[in-house]
């Protein structure tokens, strides 16, 4: 979540400012295992040491191992419920 309180997701925000609730959040909607210097190709951002890096466009932080030359993405799956009136 977001210091304003709505998830940091542009999609779950909208859903979230139309009044839609978080009911489940799961295990990997996706997962994408990547070396350092894929991600670095496919982000077109630098990942210099281990950490977490937002990527633009990514629901979640890719978490770079620099020494294991690992960059595991791993999105969850999430489900919201919008009230039907």
């Amino acid at each position: 979540m977001c210091d304003d309180g709505l998830p940091f997701d542009p999609w779950l925000r909208a859903h979230a400012r139309a009044s839609a609730a978080i009911v489940r959040v799961r295990g990997r909607a996706l997962h994408v295992p990547g070396t350092v210097a894929e991600w670095e190709q496919w982000a077109g951002m630098a990942f210099p040491e281990s950490g977490q890096y937002v990527v633009p466009g990514a629901l979640m932080p890719v978490a770079v191992d620099v020494d294991a030359d690992r960059g595991p993405y791993v999105e969850p799956d999430v489900w919201m419920h919008h009230r039907l009136e």
